[in-house]
């Protein structure tokens, strides 16, 4: 009974890992509801007024929301240097109030320097937030120099609540996050081991559902292990041990992608292209039968259950030397041993789960140390061996290259201060004509729109979403005001639900967010009996004359359309996608090490950047359907090219250690026609005059055995079949692109 219970803990704190990775977005609801919450109890043994407590509330969000730096030390000063800009900010904001002029140049000015701030990292975002916020904070409670000793006294206690709930209650190092990730990595793999479960026997007619269900689990782990990279340089002791941990998360990353594409390619009638498993909505392949060769098929159900297990280390019992059996027979599939009687598609299925135990075995030696060896087999051995050459043979990394930066008015966050500064001007002339005691609701949406956006269309998409959370917003709004009534303790009780649940869903939906938000507000002028129906109303009206006045003020003042946007992330994905394959190629050549796995990194991180530029562009109100549906098909066969060379990269690193991989000379000829065409691409994207063709021919395979020598001496089967496929996805890439494909002459 006590074991059942373990399990069922265990199967719940995995589900949580993985729908939030890492707790990152429970941790800041709690820590921010619990700031609230610290502050209204204090407040209220004082005996405060409801508007001091709604303006302790607040100012404890802003000061717990605000600060973002991973490192204690680091989030501390900048809590420190906070608490003197938000007396500064609400001292201003009492003073002015009522002098309506001077206050609104202000405003704009306090607006313009805290976009400007942005320039100094994560620090000056941060102070600049909070001094706006204080500020509009103290329009919305009526602030009066005669008060303003007690609102001082109010934020000065909001920041320390956010203090201890942030250094004591809830605290988040980064060695903490990192480990949650880890566990949500490893979550979102088991996920992905039974998704692919799932399309091993999904009839027919549900195959397109089942794929679906692999592209979710695919993304989700790619996403983690994105996560993950950005956080182990801060959570981990040195960086041979950061490299160690990035090494072992991409080899499983990449082994459970490819067991995917092999499993469909095995159900299928046909080889299963890797832009299947990248394009939403692309229809699943033809199925070869109606199921798998029943002995067949059992064992392949048998053996991804094992893994599925193994991943997740299910439950105590398997701990021991049942759980080193399953491992051990898995990762003899690796070595050929005990591979079942089936068609050669089914059975590279086999191979694809050897190296997928494979790659479980590096990451549980990675994150938990040694493991017990009494149990190995020759082949459990040998994987081992393996994974002690490479271990030992990674080492640190080069410098960073510093990369060129803009000035003047070409700077994203000068361009950015100016839009916005322009916006809330036009904002607060267009709210006063709405509302003179309301209007900066207009100008708080105009700021929000331009936060984390760099493009016309990002901000008119993200305008969109916040009006469309709004108008639901004020319905939920009406309904609580009318359920709360007078009851204040309710009503605050209701406020720090609808808190929890804004952080909890900001980084999921924008839309959601801003729905909770508006709610929020309803009973926040209950609590301040400024509540009615019209003030909700307005409440929509303002918010949307500050998107408008956000869209008009990007689209006239210094813009950036989305189409540029987008061009120069694309030719930045080009170019970090001909890096990593040059350098993959290059050391599978025989050429010098690289730090591969920093450049793929690099490329991951700059297609995650183009995959969110792209947003204005497929989403579903976007009229232009044929540029949606180009978009997609481009973000998808880049997503394909980048699976690709990140698994060369990966592969390549192995040269040094893996007894079965060796550099081949030819092979650098043979893939330089693949370097060449993106090239020719990112100078086509940069240049639309550029004469530059994509050149096509004789595959891979080809030009290796062209010279009398053996196809595949040295060279694995596996690198050809990516760098073929590299191949085919760049030449697939020039035709939505609107690049000339030629083939070669003679």
């Amino acid at each position: 009974m006590r074991g059942a219970g373990r399990a069922v803990r265990a199967r719940l704190r995995d589900r949580i890992a993985a729908s939030d990775p890492g707790l990152l977005r429970l941790t800041a609801g709690l820590r921010t509801v619990g700031a609230i919450a610290l502050t209204l109890a204090v407040l209220s043994l004082l005996q405060t007024d409801v508007h001091l407590l709604v303006a302790g509330a607040m100012a404890a969000m802003v000061a717990t929301f605000a600060i973002r730096e991973k490192q204690l030390g680091a989030q501390a000063v900048t809590l420190a240097l906070g608490l003197p800009v938000a007396l500064a900010s609400v001292s201003l904001g009492a003073v002015l109030n009522t002098r309506l002029v001077v206050g609104d140049a202000f405003f704009v000015i306090l607006i313009f320097c805290a976009v400007y701030g942005r320039r100094f990292g994560d620090r000056g975002t941060a102070l600049g937030l909070i001094g706006f916020q204080v500020y509009f904070l103290s329009l919305f409670v009526g602030a009066t120099v005669g008060t303003l000793p007690e609102l001082c006294g109010a934020m000065t206690l909001a920041f320390c609540s956010s203090a201890l709930m942030r250094f004591a209650v809830v605290p988040a190092t980064p060695t903490g996050v990192l480990l949650r990730l880890r566990l949500a990595f490893r979550a979102r793999l088991a996920q992905l081991v039974a998704a692919q479960l799932e399309l091993l026997d999904a009839p027919a007619a549900e195959m397109d559902k089942a794929l679906e269900a692999l592209r979710d689990g695919t993304a989700r782990l790619h996403e983690t292990a994105m996560m993950i990279q950005g956080r182990l340089e801060e959570g981990t002791p040195d960086e041979s041990a950061a490299r160690l941990v990035q090494r072992r998360i991409a080899d499983a990353e990449i082994a459970a992608e490819r067991l995917g594409l092999l499993l469909l390619t095995a159900r299928t009638a046909e080889r299963a292209d890797t832009l299947t498993l990248h394009l939403p909505g692309a229809p699943a392949p033809s199925v070869a039968g109606p199921e798998m060769p029943d002995e067949a098929g059992a064992t392949l159900r048998r053996d991804l259950r094992a893994l599925h297990a193994l991943v997740l280390r299910a439950g105590s019992g398997d701990t021991g030397t049942g759980l080193a059996h399953v491992r051990n027979r898995l990762l003899g599939y690796r070595d050929e041993e005990n591979l079942p009687p089936a068609s050669a598609a089914v059975q590279d299925v086999f191979r694809g789960i050897g190296e997928s135990a494979r790659a479980v075995l590096g990451l549980r030696i990675a994150l938990d140390g040694p493991q017990d060896e009494s149990d190995d087999t020759p082949a459990t051995a040998r994987s081992r061996e393996e994974l002690d050459a490479e271990d030992a043979a990674i080492d640190g990394g080069g410098e960073e290259a510093a990369q060129e930066e803009q000035t003047g008015l070409r700077r994203p966050t000068t361009r950015a201060a100016v839009q916005v500064a322009v916006g809330s001007a036009l904002a607060i002339v267009g709210g006063e004509l709405l509302s003179t005691q309301r209007w900066y609701w207009a100008v708080l949406t105009c700021w929000i729109v331009f936060l984390n956006t760099a493009s016309t269309g990002e901000i008119l998409v993200k305008g969109y979403r916040r009006l469309l959370g709004t108008v639901f917003g004020v319905v939920a709004g009406i309904v609580l005001a009318g359920l709360v009534g007078k009851h204040t303790w309710t009503a605050f009780a209701l406020v720090l639900v609808l808190i929890f649940a804004m952080f909890y869903s900001a980084p999921l939906s924008y839309t959601l967010m801003s729905f909770f938000v508006t709610a929020m507000l309803g009973l926040l002028y209950t609590l301040l009996h400024t509540y009615s129906l019209d003030v909700l109303v307005l409440r929509i009206e303002e918010t949307a004359l500050g998107a408008a006045c956000g869209v008009v003020a990007a689209a006239l003042v210094l813009p950036v359309q989305t189409d540029r946007r987008t061009n120069e992330l694309l030719g930045t994905v080009l170019e970090r996608l001909a890096e990593v394959t040059e350098a993959a190629v290059g050391q599978l050549s025989g050429g010098p090490a690289d730090d591969l796995l920093d450049k793929a990194r690099d490329l991951d991180q700059s297609l995650a950047d183009l995959r969110a530029a792209t947003q204005p562009l497929i989403h579903p109100v976007t009229p232009l359907r044929t540029r949606r549906n180009t978009a997609r098909y481009v973000v998808a066969l880049l997503e394909t090219c980048a699976y690709h060379a990140r698994t060369l990269a990966a592969t390549a690193e192995l040269l040094p250690t893996h007894p079965s991989i060796a550099a081949d000379p030819r092979l650098r000829g043979a893939a330089g026609r693949t370097v060449r065409n993106i090239e020719t691409i990112a100078a086509r994207v940069a240049d639309e005059q550029a004469g530059a063709q994509v050149e096509t021919g004789p595959s891979i395979a080809s030009l290796l055995g062209s010279d009398g020598t053996p196809r595949y001496g040295r060279i694995t089967d596996r690198v050809l079949r990516h760098l073929e496929r590299l191949d085919e996805a760049v030449v697939g890439l020039a035709r939505p692109l609107d690049v000339p494909v030629v083939a070669p002459k003679g």
